[in-house]
């Protein structure tokens, strides 16, 4: 086994070698002339023989699609509208904390989603593609540029807006597999919500919804023999099994305005009934369910009334009783043909009536102090 492997082992190498020398001489006169040239190494290097080294920089190794470097910005190339929003996640989401980004303002100071600055410290990021993953919107993608040597960091190796800013075409042309899966899922969630604004689509899709499973099909029933229709409800296939009819758009609207007609109809009868002549009391057989709404003359009227009340009550409280018994001994005078039964109440004094008894209780008190004042007094009195 050794000696057998060693040999084999030989064998291969010295293969290699020579297949090195014959690949430089079909390169010949030199294989370094000229511009610099691509080597595409991407397939299975097992199945690869010949020359391995890349002579860089004269000549570059194809990069596979998927190969990830500093982040890029992409924006429209049409319309140079950037893609990003600064939305902030990339920021959040990047491990060694190397994005950093500022939101731009209108006018009025009020933020609008696109970033004022947009900065990538290069020399600390670690190519993850965790921004470009994480990103919502497609803004952000790994370029594939590698040749970022400078000989300062800064500010050679921090990256502003100017140098992360490409045009969309850029991305197409470099990873095209997934811009053309990237634009297929657009076009598809476009159409998806085209489909749901169109207009029945949302009636239709709540009908099929409530619609119920088709029931399992019947066996045609065997005619009568004895002549007879026989039970129409068992040759008939029933009408509620079919389940809700789907309506058409035009369908639908026609019923939405005979409904609206109803409700038009029915609230001009409502207002008609409402506007009718009201009643007497006399022919209401009974009252109203709430309260009658009063006017503002009526609630004045009712409140000069109750005023009046008020002040006749006072002028009767403060009514001497000499006035009550000539009220009391005119009522025995008069012949009994002639007395009305007093009212229910305390009767509604006129504003004349109440100045005359205030007066006349004024004289009587007058005439009471002078007679007292006249009057002889005892001899212990002075």
């Amino acid at each position: 086994m050794f000696g057998t492997g060693i040999i084999k082992g030989l064998v291969v190498t010295i293969k290699e070698f020579v297949e090195t020398y014959v690949d430089d001489v079909k390169k010949i006169p030199s294989r370094y002339r000229g511009g610099r040239e691509v080597i595409d190494q991407t397939q299975n290097l097992s199945e690869q023989s010949g020359l391995f080294t890349i002579q860089y920089p004269e000549e570059r190794r194809k990069l596979p699609e998927r190969f990830r470097y500093i982040p890029m910005l992409i924006y429209q190339a049409e319309t140079g509208e950037d893609l990003c929003t600064a939305c902030g996640i990339c920021a959040k989401v990047c491990p060694p904390q190397c994005i950093w980004i500022v939101r731009d303002k209108d006018e009025k100071g009020k933020p609008v989603t696109r970033p004022a600055e947009f900065w990538i410290d290069a020399s600390i990021c670690m190519n993850c593609g965790l921004c470009a993953e994480f990103c919502p919107f497609d803004a952000i993608k790994m370029n594939h540029d590698f040749e970022i040597t400078a000989y300062e960091r800064m500010p050679h190796l921090v990256y502003g807006l100017n140098e992360l800013r490409v045009p969309h075409t850029y991305y197409a042309k470099l990873r095209p597999t997934d811009y053309a899966a990237e634009e297929a899922a657009r076009a598809e969630e476009a159409a998806r919500k085209a489909a749901a604004r169109a207009p029945g689509a949302r009636t239709a899709a709540i009908a099929a919804a409530a619609r119920p499973a088709a029931p399992p099909a019947t066996p045609p029933q065997a005619p009568a023999t004895d002549g007879a229709a026989g039970d129409a409800s068992a040759t008939a296939p029933s009408a509620a099994a079919a389940g809700p009819r789907k309506l058409s758009p035009e369908e639908m609207e026609r019923v939405k305005a005979e409904a609206t007609a109803r409700r038009a109809a029915k609230a001009a009868e409502v207002g008609a009934t409402a506007g009718a002549e009201t009643p007497t009391a006399a022919q209401t057989p009974s009252a109203p369910a709430g309260p009658r709404k009063l006017s503002p003359e009526e609630v004045e009227r009712l409140r000069a009334e109750a005023a009046a009340k008020r002040a006749a009550k006072a002028a009767q409280e403060s009514a001497p009783p000499a006035a009550a018994e000539a009220g009391a001994s005119a009522a025995a005078q008069t012949p009994a043909a002639e007395q009305v039964a007093p009212p229910a109440g305390p009767r509604k004094l006129s504003p004349e009536e109440v100045a005359r008894l205030r007066a006349e209780a004024a004289a009587k008190r007058a005439a009471k102090a002078a007679a007292d004042a006249e009057a002889p007094k005892p001899d212990g009195e002075k």
